[in-house]
């Protein structure tokens, strides 16, 4: 009798030892998406501009993580996994400097949009590296225990971001990358697997010069207008709604393979997934963006304890996210994300009520049950899509959710800072911060509609 071979049950520590060297690179782009929430207060004053202004170097640079996320696959067939993680980490260090280098709001901005063009391969291709490395028996456990760090670093980021601003200057949250990142490109030249480039798909650039500044004009028109000033805004608006639209005709339409597979919205499952991960995405980066500065601008606090102040949503991440998976299996999608999504609302009441002296913890435990929620509706959400999606589209589809999320919380953080900034001009701060985080619950509201249309069940 022939015995058949059992899959491993543990993780080779080579496999460990290869995972961390991507992890580290993943990492710092990852922190990157809030490191800037703990430093409005301080660009806003030592580069003279507004808060509207200054949104945009959170703006662009998750909006250029959104437009390059689909190129990853085609650059990795073109050039082998290897050569494109170096160069976009790479890129991603040469912004790194120029963001610090930077002298006025303008320049920090553009640098930013440079930094999350190659902050924005470096966590699909990390995705790709791996799953050549451990194969499909491993890959699940290996995801699951690399993308925690990586899940969890946008909200321990404004911790040392705060740190940075208080003891070095703004400029050091944007050249701490440089040195960690000099080490991840050294390992990175040992350590990863050559790979060898091979022929694929042509580049659909037309994709890319339609979807890119159409994304950037429909942000920047909803700015203007919401502001009431530019009255070029609308003609922003209509300019993004006219690329925007040109793209999805392009990709419906042409014979090559697209950008972007927009017929997977035409899977009902797939769409209440993508709007619930847009609206999730809102929910928690345009939250991020307000909540620092409510502590700077509204309690006086130095950019450390603000950053200090996030930490108990971190915690409340943490607690749940190991759980989720389990609470799923056991209580259905629906189940799980509603009542994460209702615990986000709850968690975010407080900050609706924000009077001259509030009870600081009553916000504490708030943030944890923000956190409690956000950690127990992302990841299933966007899990729920694959179960309506073959196994030959769960790359696109992930393209898609990931792309989602990143334009929600750019609109979320573009809408909030000008709600804010018109705010702060018309009522004291309490009552400015009061109605601006009202909008944010409006915001997480809307989430429950697609959270009621989940699936119950995983299988």
């Amino acid at each position: 009798m022939v015995s058949t071979p059992t899959a491993p049950r543990r993780l080779d520590p080579a496999l460990l030892k290869l995972a961390g060297v991507v992890v580290l690179g993943a990492l710092m782009s990852s922190l990157d998406t809030t490191v800037v929430n703990v430093g409005v207060d301080t660009l806003a004053q030592q580069l003279h501009a507004s808060l509207p202004a200054v949104q945009w170097v959170s703006t662009s640079y998750l909006l250029a993580l959104a437009v390059v996320i689909p190129l990853s696959g085609w650059a990795v067939d073109r050039w082998g996994a290897k050569r494109v993680w170096m160069g976009a980490l790479t890129l991603f260090l040469i912004g790194s400097a120029l963001c610090g280098l930077a002298t006025n709001i303008g320049e920090l901005i553009t640098f930013r949009a440079l930094q999350g063009l190659g902050g924005g391969l470096l966590m699909p291709v990390l995705q790709t590296i791996l799953a050549r490395a451990a194969g499909p028996q491993l890959i699940g456990r290996l995801m699951s225990v690399v993308t925690l760090p990586v899940m969890l670093s946008p909200v321990f980021g404004p911790v040392l971001a705060g740190f940075l601003i208080d003891t070095l200057g703004w400029q050091w949250i944007f050249y701490v990358n440089v040195p960690i990142g000099l080490v991840a490109l050294a390992l990175a030249a040992l350590r990863l697997p050559a790979g060898e480039p091979k022929a694929g798909e042509r580049l659909d650039w037309v994709s890319m010069a339609l979807l890119s500044p159409g994304l950037a004009a429909l942000v920047y028109g909803l700015i203007v207008v919401g502001d009431g000033g530019d009255p070029l805004g609308l003609a922003w608006l209509a300019g993004g709604l006219v690329l925007t639209g040109l793209f999805c005709r392009h990709v419906l339409t042409t014979k090559h393979k697209p950008l972007l597979d927009l017929r997977l919205f035409g899977t009902r499952g797939f769409s209440v997934s993508a709007v619930g991960t847009f609206l999730l995405g809102a929910g928690l980066f345009g939250a991020m963006f307000v909540i620092p500065l409510y502590y700077q601008l509204g309690q006086g606090q130095t950019a450390l304890q603000a950053g200090l102040m996030l930490l108990p949503q971190g915690v409340g991440v943490a607690l749940v996210s190991p759980f989720t998976g389990r609470l799923t299996d056991r209580f259905g999608v629906r189940g799980v994300v509603a009542v994460g999504v209702l615990a986000i609302v709850a968690g975010t009441v407080p900050f609706t009520l924000l009077g001259a002296h509030p009870n600081t913890a009553l916000l504490v435990g708030s943030l944890v049950v923000r956190g409690l929620g956000l950690g127990a509706t992302m990841m299933p959400t966007m899990a729920a899509a694959y179960l309506v999606v073959g196994k030959e589209s769960v790359p696109r589809a992930a393209t898609l959710l990931t792309i989602c999320q990143r334009v929600g919380g750019s609109l979320a953080t573009a809408i909030l800072a000008v709600v804010l900034h018109i705010r702060l001009a018309a009522a004291p701060a309490p009552v400015a911060f009061s109605q601006t985080f009202l909008c944010a619950l409006v915001i997480a509201l809307f989430a429950l509609a697609p959270a009621l249309m989940l699936p119950r069940r995983t299988s």
